[in-house]
């Protein structure tokens, strides 16, 4: 059956840049006595309550194979380091800056896809994602002078990311994306929670949780309800319309995070990190057009012998 519907696609991406941008806001408004790893717990937590009933009400299995239980052990450790190198960033740099940054995954991806996967890429593209570094470090240099490493974790996160989404890349050719999602969430779950059940009391920054109380009620929810909800937009956007076509649409994440940043939390970029910005949309954006254009060759059929 033909899912292809590009506008709903288009849509259901619009929906995920403005509402990914929000879980972020949530996030670096939760009181920094809850530790960043019970922030992931209710992220995925929530996902977990909310996708897997969905699933089987969809008539999925939710039975997997030894197999795809490691495949989705090591997919959610790459999300969960990914995600918590971000909303430790968060706590400290602009929204803004911190998803700019982020947003060289694509060049890391297209490079990782090239080293593991041996796909072809060439000088133009590899040009490219060489560019979309160096605006990277335009937008990290005004961080790294007041905050130090810290500035350097949403390159963690790219990273992280990227190892993530190749597994994507692969787990998804088989499984369907909601118990796929609903699957992984409940892996990362396992792998977070019960370290911050024994660590209780221990005293440890990163892993001793707190009984949230007031505005970190509402915040870890808004992460996890949020998070389930912009994810599930962005699987119904692949489903509908091409990966080419949608992807570039991601970047307008970076206008609704200046938003939220500026109105709730009186950030903004400086005007080197606005730079910085310009190249790494205006690089990625040449990526995404190249990989388009070698897809549309590589589907073209041969002329007739």
């Amino acid at each position: 059956m033909d899912n292809s519907k590009p506008t709903l696609g288009i849509l259901f991406m619009l929906a995920f840049c403005i509402f990914a941008p929000m879980m972020d806001a949530m996030a670096k408004a939760t009181p920094t006595d809850v530790p960043v790893t019970q922030i992931l717990a209710a992220r995925f937590a929530v996902q977990v309550i909310v996708l897997l009933p969905v699933a089987l009400v969809m008539g999925y299995s939710l039975r997997m194979s030894a197999r795809d239980a490691g495949l989705h052990l090591g997919r959610a450790a790459a999300l969960l380091a990914a995600t918590g190198c971000f909303f430790t960033a968060l706590r400290y740099m602009p929204i803004a800056d911190a998803i700019s940054i982020f947003f060289v995954e694509p060049f890391i991806l297209t490079l990782m896809g090239a080293l593991v996967l041996k796909e072809a890429i060439g000088w133009r593209r590899l040009t490219a994602c060489l560019v979309g570094f160096g605006g990277a470090m335009l937008v990290i240099r005004p961080s790294f002078v007041d905050l130090g490493p810290v500035s350097l974790l949403p390159l963690g996160t790219a990273f992280l990311f990227a190892i993530y989404m190749l597994m994507t890349r692969a787990m998804s050719q088989r499984l369907a994306p909601i118990p796929l999602q609903g699957h992984t969430a409940l892996a990362a779950c396992l792998l977070i929670v019960p370290p911050l059940v024994l660590m209780e009391g221990s005293g440890a920054v990163l892993w001793d949780p707190v009984w949230p109380e007031g505005k970190a009620v509402w915040t870890l929810a808004g992460v996890g309800i949020i998070a389930t909800v912009s994810h599930l937009f962005l699987t119904f956007a692949l489903r509908f319309a091409p990966a080419a076509t949608v992807a570039p649409l991601q970047y307008l994440e970076i206008v609704g995070a200046t938003v939220i940043g500026y109105f709730v939390f009186d950030d903004f970029p400086e005007p080197l990190a606005w730079l910085g910005i310009a190249i790494i949309v205006g690089a990625g954006l040449y990526v995404f057009a190249r990989e388009h254009q070698q897809e549309r060759r590589a589907r073209k059929p041969l002329p007739p012998v």
